[in-house]
């Protein structure tokens, strides 16, 4: 199975790059919508709703925090 990324344009839809396919396969497609300009900036805005300023800073604080950056966990 492959995850590609198309854009519709006359009726057709035009993979942004070349699948893994023979020439005239049958596929079976699942269409989502790509979040795209506004819709972006609206589901960044909310990314924080309904939590407390101090949840948010511990959020930010973890983001932040680069002293685990490219390191391995061991378990």
């Amino acid at each position: 199975m492959q995850d590609l990324d198309a854009v519709y344009h006359d009726g057709v839809f035009e993979p942004i790059t070349a699948p893994a396919l023979p020439e005239g396969a049958r596929v079976h497609l699942r269409v989502e919508s790509a979040v795209q300009g506004e819709d972006s900036l609206s589901l960044a805005s909310q990314v924080y709703e309904g939590l407390t300023a101090e949840q948010i800073a511990e959020i930010e604080a973890i983001a932040l925090d680069r002293s685990r950056f490219m390191t391995r966990f061991v378990t």
